[in-house]
């Protein structure tokens, strides 16, 4: 297990965050259960999956789920995308009267039917919209506002330095900034340097992402750029010992089984049994990964439905599977 020498604690507004790594948002798979447990291993912050402004002025039913969170998820933050200011603020009213402790809003959404409509990424487009979107729900919310960010819309576009300005001087508590272009999506590496740059003009806290894959990787951002927290993104999935240090290769089998069950009670405690187990799969895949060694095993694995079933043969597989090699390890 890796040591952790940052300090401890840093502020967003007045909320005080204890920890450094916080887990970011996934949409599809940050939901409750999964930010419970990574909480348990240390993460600081829970950030809900992404909310669709349009969903909230509509109520729409698929909502529910996304919006349960509980006390032991405090500090605890909605993050909303649009491209509609007033929308936006209606969103952000309504969501403040489930007693959120932050509003952040979503700037990096890389996803193509997000960011091409003008919200997520899209909005990197157009600061000044930015600037009256963050003013807006300063001026009529009692949390602190928070935002998230990429480096521009693409390598010709870079207006990260603009973009933050206008986001602290609009009032916002913290920054989250994802190290990439919307370009970029997920691909080719994540400019650190960037973060530094934005972390050295301003006074709110700035919280770095991108190509963070461990402790060591975390420690070193926060070194090289200054930034106040880090958020981990992928890397986390089938990973929650990476908030506490370690990594999922290092557990043993025991350990892994615990916390596959741990998990997948809470999908199905969240959702339903059927619904729990299928959606809990996107994370087996990666908690097993090296362990589903064939296709048919794979499949055999995919088709339960049933939690017990379910566990059952995930333990037999690790019984009767050696822990997969560092070099099985390495893909992952």
């Amino acid at each position: 297990m890796e040591s952790n020498h940052t300090p401890t604690s840093f502020n967003i507004g007045n909320l005080e965050i204890q920890g450094r790594l916080i887990l970011a948002p996934m949409d599809g798979y940050t939901d409750a259960p999964f930010r419970l447990l990574t909480r348990q291993f240390g993460s600081a912050i829970s950030v809900s999956e992404f909310i669709n402004g349009i969903d909230v002025k509509h109520g729409h039913p698929h909502l529910i789920s996304k919006l349960i969170f509980s006390d032991d998820e405090r500090p605890f933050a909605y993050q909303i995308f649009d491209d509609k200011t007033d929308r936006m603020l209606d969103a952000a009213i309504r969501l403040q009267e489930r007693n959120p402790d932050t509003i952040d809003i979503n700037m990096g959404c890389s996803a193509r039917n997000v960011s091409n409509r003008g919200a997520g990424a899209g909005l990197l487009k157009h600061p000044q919209k930015i600037g009256e979107m963050v003013e807006g729900l300063v001026k009529a919310l009692h949390v602190p506002v928070t935002a998230k960010i990429r480096l521009g819309w693409d390598e010709q576009s870079l207006n990260y330095l603009e973009v933050a300005r206008i986001i602290q001087e609009s009032g916002a508590s913290a920054i989250a900034v994802h190290a990439r272009t919307r370009k970029q999506e997920y691909s080719g590496q994540a400019n650190w340097d960037a973060i530094g740059e934005i972390k050295s003009i301003l006074t709110i806290p700035v919280i770095g992402n991108g190509d963070v894959k461990s402790l060591a990787d975390a420690n070193a951002m926060m070194a090289r750029t200054g930034c106040d927290a880090v958020m981990i993104g992928r890397a986390a999935i089938g990973n929650p010992w990476i908030f506490a240090g370690s990594q999922r290769e290092e557990q043993t089998q025991e350990e892994l089984f615990r916390v596959i069950a741990l998990h997948l009670r809470g999908m199905v405690e969240h959702y339903n049994e059927k619904i729990g187990v299928v959606l809990f799969r996107k994370h087996m895949t990666r908690y097993l990964f090296g362990y589903l060694s064939t296709p048919e095993l794979r499949k055999r694995i995919y088709s339960i439905e049933d939690e017990q079933q379910l566990l059952s043969s995930i333990e037999e597989l690790l019984n009767s599977t050696k822990q997969p090699s560092e070099d099985e390890h390495a893909g992952s």
